[in-house]
């Protein structure tokens, strides 16, 4: 395998569950004929990021891991899954971006590529902690976000390949793979996996040369000023749940 080819679909959402359901079958057969393996959607596609303040209404919103929703998309993917060759992908949603931990877990359970739903005004400062995360980490990232028009989103669904250095070249190169516009439409991002992995293999990041031992104090869960927050939500749980996505593709 030369490449992994993630197509990013940054799509407007429709006004119900089986619109989202029929759209994004669509496009994920549209992503099949430009090429792509894998298929990314914006953060809750079903919903098209609608969050009720209401906990009930929010509960009504949810999708069971049986429901026809998302059966609908597992028999679509068998139907025009990756030809052949594995790649190691793990997921977090944009939120998590945030926090160099996410990404860094993902690596070191053996993420080759890192996928990202994502609903947020994409800009220079949240590209720019895309970018570190998969310097860093020697990881490919994929980030699809809603395009221009969706309620606090702008496009620039955007992937990063994660190769700094190339044998021969003088000088570092930017990893970045493709940044989208604001529009509505499919952007492939074409990573050469065979490439990464020989470029993983050789690199001093990753987990090449770290020294968890001196690094206790990142398990610690004090928190002291200036970061103390009266709204503070306790996330160890839900990090979790999304932590553990490290499958093969």
């Amino acid at each position: 395998m030369n490449s992994f080819k993630v197509a990013l679909l940054q799509i407007m959402p429709e006004c119900d569950l089986e619109k989202n359901r029929d759209k994004g079958l669509e496009y994920c057969r549209r992503a099949k004929k430009m090429g792509a393996d894998l298929a990314l959607f914006p953060e809750m596609w079903s919903s098209g990021y609608v969050i009720p303040e209401d906990i009930r209404q929010l509960k009504a919103l949810a999708v069971s891991a049986d429901s026809s929703f998302v059966r609908a998309f597992s028999e679509e993917a068998r139907r025009l899954d990756t030809a052949s060759g594995n790649v190691k992908v793990g997921a977090m949603i944009c939120y998590d971006r945030e926090f160099p931990e996410s990404a860094r877990i993902l690596m070191l359970k053996g993420a080759e590529i890192i996928l990202v739903p994502n609903a947020c005004p994409m800009e220079i400062n949240r590209l720019t902690q895309l970018r570190a995360r998969a310097f860093e980490n020697m990881t490919g990232i994929a980030t699809a976000n809603y395009p221009y028009g969706q309620p606090d989103c702008n496009g620039h669904s955007s992937a990063f390949d994660g190769i700094a250095y190339r044998t021969g070249e003088s000088s570092s190169r930017d990893t970045l793979v493709i940044e989208a516009g604001e529009r509505e439409g499919i952007y492939v991002a074409d990573f050469p996996i065979d490439e990464l992995r020989a470029y993983r293999s050789t690199e001093v990041h990753g987990n090449a040369y770290r020294c968890p031992e001196i690094y206790k104090i990142l398990t610690e869960s004090k928190i002291q000023e200036p970061f103390i927050r009266p709204d503070y939500r306790n996330r160890r749980t839900e990090n979790k749940n999304f932590l553990t996505g490290v499958f093969n593709q």
